[in-house]
């Protein structure tokens, strides 16, 4: 059955057992529940392993850091020591969370990346030419700790995180046999579920990270479709690990369509990053309030049942906690400023990366037009909008070529145009900021075509249109400020 839920997801390590110093006091133990407890996270979603291992004394796996002592450096030695000091206690590392998150009023997620697994022969690694799954003790072993999330501790629910290879872990199946190895998987996932459900007193969910699309699920042997035809799995959260863009455009309406008529849960994932400092001239820099806004209002609008967040800047203050009270009501984001921007596609397809439409290389052509869409949740008629920005970031355009922009088919020409250079390398790039005051861009999806008819006869590089962004501002008294403005001009 659909359930709405609001998820904020850590995984364990960066922002707690990594950074405290030992021994870990009460108050340190419970901060990644207490930190977004009073906003509208109501279900907390608790990383428990990496690859080498799991952060909980488990009964059937290796707990992570048992098998490598003497550690090389102190984030590695903090988080055995914190570990270890609440167990010396007579605590549970993860029943402490568990019991801190039930007591704030929220349900609670045990994700296991399912890649590789600590203890194990690391032949069967695909990391190591293994392969993988196919491997009956690499089933055997997974299964027994998706058991123990269910059974051994309170948990609500256990979420099998498929999507965290290759970025966080190896697959699950070697590429080269996974499309037809896939019933491998659909029969794990089939075990979990009964192990989940199974269990004695109220049945557990079993919920499934996979990626955002059809072809990379194909690619990594992951039959999405008969899971949920089968009814196997109760939620789905489509993510890549490879990418950790905020991505308002991520094309999950197949997946929302097929899951509901199972009446199976999709959760949107809200990535952390607007820059991953990968870029020339860049650093990491996080999602504004106003990313997040228009990405999680774009996700309501594909009628997700919730959504899910992680790894935002850290420690968590003010902003970050404004956003999260946001994220779990609708009408919160519907009107409010929006920034929606498109992200870039990976260099290397090995990254295991949905597809993205940028950048645009564009060739001098008079004939020739590049078309690009995006997505908005917003109704440009709605009284409340005071301004609507399109901003496009082109690289090698010079003021003597003949460059056209079209917003859904109509010339840009006659709106306000300012241009200034990005970032530190103003002689590649130019920022060319559109004021849409007359062409303005529909609810839904909008196309932007561009055209480089003819460049100086001494250049014949081409340009490439690198970002398009779309800001969206609110106004409480837009309309009054537009009728005062429209009477003082008569």
């Amino acid at each position: 059955m659909r359930q709405r839920r609001t998820i904020y997801f850590n995984d364990a390590r960066h922002y707690y057992l990594f950074v405290y110093d030992p021994p870990m006091r009460m108050e340190d133990a419970w901060s990644p529940i207490d930190e977004v407890s009073g906003t509208s996270v109501d279900t907390f979603s608790y990383g428990v392993s990496r690859a080498d291992g799991l952060f909980y004394p488990s009964k059937v796996g290796l707990q992570w850091g048992s098998d490598r002592m003497p550690f090389q450096n102190a984030y590695e030695w903090r988080c055995w020591e914190n570990m270890q000091s609440l167990t010396a206690r007579g605590l549970d590392p993860l029943q402490v969370l568990i019991d801190r998150a039930h007591e704030k009023n929220m349900d609670f997620i045990a994700s296991l990346r399912l890649g590789e697994y600590g203890g194990m022969d690391p032949d069967h690694s695909v990391g190591n030419g293994g392969r993988g799954f196919v491997h009956s003790e690499v089933r055997d072993h997974q299964r027994s700790v998706v058991e123990e999330l269910a059974t051994a501790y309170n948990t609500e629910a256990v979420e099998l995180d498929f999507s965290a290879a290759p970025g966080g872990c190896a697959h699950c199946l070697n590429p080269d046999e996974a499309p037809a190895q896939a019933s491998v998987l659909t029969d794990f996932v089939r075990d979990c579920a009964t192990a989940v459900r199974g269990r004695s007193g109220d049945a557990g969910l079993l919920g499934a990270r996979v990626y955002p699309s059809p072809d990379l699920n194909q690619r990594a042997g992951l039959d999405v479709d008969t899971w949920l035809n089968e009814g196997l799995v109760d939620f789905l959260i489509p993510s890549s690990y490879s990418c950790f863009f905020l991505d308002s455009q991520m094309p999950i309406d197949w997946i929302v369509e097929a899951a509901h008529r199972q009446d199976t849960s999709v959760y949107g994932i809200l990535q952390p990053y607007y820059l991953d400092g990968s870029r020339i001239n860049t650093n990491i820099e996080h999602m504004s309030t106003e990313k997040m806004r228009a990405a999680a209002a774009n996700f309501w609008q594909a009628d997700v049942d919730g959504l899910c967040t992680w790894f935002m800047d850290w420690p968590l203050e003010q902003v970050q906690r404004q956003i999260l009270t946001e994220l779990g009501d609708p009408d919160l984001t519907r009107e409010g400023t929006k920034h929606y921007f498109l992200r870039q596609r990976a260099e290397n397809p090995a990254r295991f990366v949905y597809d993205a439409e940028l950048p645009v290389a564009i060739k001098a052509d008079a004939d020739k037009t590049h078309e690009i869409s995006f997505t908005i949740c917003d109704d440009p008629a709605n009284e409340r909008i005071g301004r609507i920005r399109l901003k496009i970031n082109v690289a090698d355009l010079v003021p003597a070529d003949v460059f056209d922009v079209r917003l859904n088919g109509v010339c840009l020409a006659s709106e306000p145009c300012r241009r200034y250079p990005r970032w530190h390398d103003a002689y590649i790039g130019t920022w060319m900021e559109f004021e849409l005051n007359t062409v303005r861009p529909v609810r839904g999806t909008n196309t932007l075509q561009f055209a480089l008819r003819e460049r100086p006869a001494s250049l014949e590089g081409e340009i490439s249109i690198d970002d398009v962004e779309l800001i969206v501002e609110y106004d409480l008294y837009a309309a009054q400020n537009e009728t005062a403005r429209e009477g003082a001009v008569t």
